[in-house]
């Protein structure tokens, strides 16, 4: 740190230096600690009383040179220090004395030494966030503040949600895990195709709401993206012959490439078709290319994340939206409704089949799914159909469908633009 700075400047410098050097080392602290102690909760607690030090010393003497190890040896000492100060019993002692004994601060040099095993470690505070006995409100939460490094106030901002509410819920998971005595470990193999799907669900749940939020001002929040992303890269190098895994990562990485032509400067959402290409993230895509293409060498060309990603793949490398291979989405989408069926996947096929094979062969496939009830209150659905509609010449209709899916939406950016929508099927039905 630079020592001509002024003292409030070094000390503003010092605390941002403590909130990235926590995001990024907070999940490893809490899956060393949790490990040392087989409790998630007692483990962050610890984790906060370094992240307090940090705060109150690193303004004052300097960053450390090697700040996660500080954190890690300020965490057991402050382990040792609650240890002794409740007064456990001499066993309880000499099950956490040994490992959580302090030891001389290391060089810089010995960083692999103390990180030996810390993807084990990851990997199964990954498996303990997104366990079975917690509800996926509750997964979310937990992955977020354990993984992500959020704090309660950034996630219930991200959802909308009172941070009361939020922090009651993280409390009430940890508290399940305990009483449950879940086991801080990753699943056995012949558990762990299940379980993994189930963590891959809440990173792409977190993603998604960041990408098409579902209420609120705002159509997108890029932050918990990138939450998502950095999530699903750790995934990646925890489980790097996992194909399903790199399949997540090219999605969602395709996905956000769009974001910076997703919104025109005063928020209002460019749907796909009408976004100017040029501004998307060449480099994410190509990020995302290599990680389909590892997923295929791995042979998961069927996995249900690999398939999505190869749908966003044909949206990445059409240079205009005339050169959309719409059919072969289409087919891409029918193979996803076989092996992971849904209303939802059936409605997007529809979208790719009106633009393969025109509006009028699409529409009994929308009525279809309207009749059977299954998308009931989901917005998407009379959007698309009102999109149908609007194609085939029928804007009377068309008007009624886009404000039925304006009226379901609880987003107000999405809202305005379905009310626009309808607007404009009415002025040409007049």
């Amino acid at each position: 740190m630079d020592a001509t700075c002024p003292p409030a400047r070094a000390a503003q410098d010092a605390h941002r230096t403590v909130e990235a050097v926590w995001r990024i080392e907070s999940p490893r602290l809490i899956a060393r600690l949790a490990r040392m102690l087989r409790d998630v909760g007692h483990a962050e607690d610890l984790a906060q009383d370094a992240l307090v030090a940090a705060l109150e010393h690193w303004p004052r003497e300097g960053v450390p040179d090697n700040p996660g190890a500080w954190l890690m040896q300020t965490a057991k000492r402050r382990g040792i220090d609650r240890i002794r100060h409740r007064e456990l019993v001499h066993e309880r002692h000499a099950q956490f004395g040994q490992a959580l004994e302090p030891a001389p601060m290391p060089a810089p040099d010995d960083t692999d030494r103390l990180d030996d095993d810390i993807g084990d470690d990851l990997l199964r505070l990954v498996f303990t966030t997104c366990h079975p006995v917690l509800s996926t409100e509750a997964q979310v939460a937990l992955t977020l503040r354990m993984l992500g490094g959020l704090t309660t106030a950034e996630i219930a901002r991200a959802f909308l949600q009172p941070e009361p509410t939020v922090a009651q819920r993280i409390v009430r998971a940890k508290k399940t895990l305990a009483s449950r005595q879940v086991g801080f470990q990753a699943p056995r193999r012949e558990d762990l195709a299940e379980r993994l799907a189930a963590v891959l669900g809440v990173v792409y749940l977190v993603f998604n709401e960041g990408y098409a939020a579902t209420a609120g001002e705002d159509w997108m929040r890029p932050a918990l993206c990138q939450d998502a992303m950095r999530l699903g890269r750790v995934l990646a190098g925890l489980l790097p012959g996992e194909p399903e895994v790199h399949g997540l990562v090219a999605l969602m990485e395709i996905q956000a490439s769009r974001i910076p032509a997703r919104t025109q400067p005063d928020g209002t959402p460019i749907l796909l078709l009408e976004q100017d290409r040029g501004r998307w993230d060449r480099l994410l895509i190509g990020h995302g290319l290599a990680a389909l293409a590892r997923a295929h060498r791995l042979g998961g060309a069927e996995g249900s994340y690999v398939l999505q990603a190869d749908i966003a793949a044909c949206h990445a490398r059409a240079a205009r939206a005339g050169d959309t291979d719409w059919t072969r989405i289409a087919a891409l989408y029918a193979r996803l409704g076989e092996i992971a069926p849904s209303p939802v996947i059936e409605l997007n096929r529809a979208v790719a089949v009106s633009m393969a094979d025109g509006p009028a062969a699409a529409l009994p496939l929308v009525d279809a799914l309207a009749a059977g009830g299954a998308l009931a209150g989901y917005h998407p659905l009379p959007a698309v159909r009102g999109d149908l509609l609007f194609r085939l010449g029928r804007h009377a209709e068309a008007e009624v469908a886009f404000n039925e899916a304006a009226a379901l939406t609880r987003n107000a950016r999405e809202q305005a633009q379905l009310q626009a929508r309808a607007a404009e099927c009415g002025a040409s039905a007049s």
